[in-house]
């Protein structure tokens, strides 16, 4: 019954994204559109903001759905975006807010979690350490974002596919490529030579 709660509140705050902008949408707007009373949102979000970190994260879990490693991250990468567009009102509506660090937060939380397997993945052969692997996880996830956010600001014009392909393109064996170098600029103790 919690899901089923939450996705209607969720249901309606998208709804309502589509008539107004989110600084003028209260709780006790989502609650009447779906016939339920403040408590009940209380008892499952803290916030509307809460509300939206749910909905990311809800979503963005669907479209990975374990496509995370080396041969499949790009399925879960187009899938992501995918879910962006059919989402776009309320991407939209909460990246065109004051409530933009929301959207930008739940991305590199999520390009993390799929970065971090493919580098730890490619990693399995080479001695580099945890510290190494998280840095090159990090620069790939703020290049990976920064093009979705600017993908997302331009009106998502390109199809899904095409803006990661062009990412596909970009990093073609540039992680193995930078493990290499990590490894290699490492001495034996897996610290700095």
């Amino acid at each position: 019954m919690s899901q089923i709660t939450k996705r209607a509140l969720a249901a309606s705050l998208k709804k309502l994204l589509a008539q107004k902008p989110l600084s003028k949408i209260t709780i006790s707007d989502i609650t009447e559109d779906c016939g339920m009373n403040r408590m009940t949102f209380y008892y499952h979000f803290q916030d509307i903001y809460d509300l939206i970190d749910w909905i990311c994260q809800e979503e963005g879990g669907q479209a990975l759905q374990g496509r995370k490693d080396y041969r499949t991250w790009q399925e879960g990468f187009t899938a992501l975006c995918r879910a962006v567009v059919e989402n776009r009102t309320f991407i939209e509506g909460v990246y065109h807010s004051v409530q933009r660090e929301q959207i930008e937060s739940y991305l590199y939380r999520v390009i993390y979690g799929l970065l971090i397997d493919v580098v730890e993945e490619l990693s399995g052969p080479y001695r580099i350490s945890r510290e190494d692997q998280e840095y090159i996880t990090n620069f790939y996830k703020y290049a990976f974002v920064g093009v979705m956010l600017d993908w997302v600001k331009s009106g998502m014009r390109e199809p899904p596919e095409q803006v990661v392909g062009r990412i596909s393109q970009m990093t073609h064996g540039q992680l193995l490529a930078a493990i290499q170098n990590m490894e290699a600029s490492s001495g034996p103790s897996g610290g700095p030579a």
